[in-house]
């Protein structure tokens, strides 16, 4: 399985268990991105540290963000993809405007040697339930 295919596996199958709203609706006005990241390897311990957090406040507190996962490459830790799926851009923008995310992106500003990210439509999302 590639990179991709995980991160659409993984988002689906979150998607699924927060309700599987976000499976059903395939564009639905939902804002998708995936941020590609590197990160300074002596930081590694920390950035991962920082965006578990990050997730884990995104997810409790904000009703609008459906999907987030951070995964790193498997040849090269330093490189990270996050896949983010909103309700829709108002979610998203709320999101950037969150305390947490502020939060989250001081702390991981001298961390993050490089952030691209590219924006994405939904083909198809499935997953599995246990």
């Amino acid at each position: 399985m590639n990179m991709k295919q995980l991160l659409v596996h993984g988002a689906s199958m979150l998607a699924t268990a927060l309700g599987g709203g976000a499976v059903a609706r395939e564009a639905g006005g939902q804002y998708v991105q995936m941020a590609e990241i590197e990160v300074d390897p002596a930081q590694l311990d920390t950035y991962r540290a920082a965006v578990q957090e990050q997730i884990n406040t995104a997810i409790r507190k904000e009703p609008g963000v459906l999907v987030l996962y951070a995964v790193s490459e498997k040849d090269d830790p330093t490189r990270v993809k996050v896949f983010e799926i909103y309700r829709d851009r108002k979610a998203y923008e709320a999101h950037l405007g969150s305390d947490h995310f502020k939060r989250y992106k001081a702390t991981v500003e001298k961390m993050v040697k490089s952030l691209k990210l590219v924006q994405a439509t939904p083909i198809a999302l499935g997953a599995k339930s246990k």
